[in-house]
């Protein structure tokens, strides 16, 4: 699973680069180069949301059950309506950050909260 974002690629890059300062043939040509601009185009964006590690639990769980983003949202608006709050802090969480939950819920990527480390879910086949 790569969770190599754009970022991380520019950094090696530019470590290539200083590496090889003092012969410009081998920087810009070559094999090299070209394997950094397919590892760029295929890394992560550096934004990725934050979200804690039980709401990404949360998102696991729905797609693993081919769930909607819908009955997550739907669940609290349905809440809001009878002006409850929810019982659950992960849907108090996603209740307060929707945009956020939403967007790595369409992503299938996000970066734990907690450890900083980077959850890419699988695709589905």
């Amino acid at each position: 699973m790569m969770t190599e974002t754009k970022r991380d690629v520019l950094l090696y890059f530019g470590d290539y680069v200083l590496r090889h300062f003092n012969t410009p043939n081998i920087i810009f040509g070559g094999e090299q180069v070209a394997e950094y601009m397919q590892r760029y185009d295929a890394a992560l964006p550096d934004d990725l949301p934050v979200i804690p590690e039980s709401v990404g639990g949360l998102i696991k769980v729905q797609k693993t059950h081919c769930l909607p983003l819908s009955n997550v949202l739907g669940a609290i608006y349905n809440l809001d309506i009878l002006r409850q709050e929810p019982s659950s802090r992960v849907l108090v969480w996603v209740k307060n950050n929707e945009d956020v939950f939403s967007r790595a819920w369409v992503l299938g990527v996000w970066r734990v909260e907690e450890t900083g480390e980077i959850v890419k879910l699988e695709a589905e086949k």
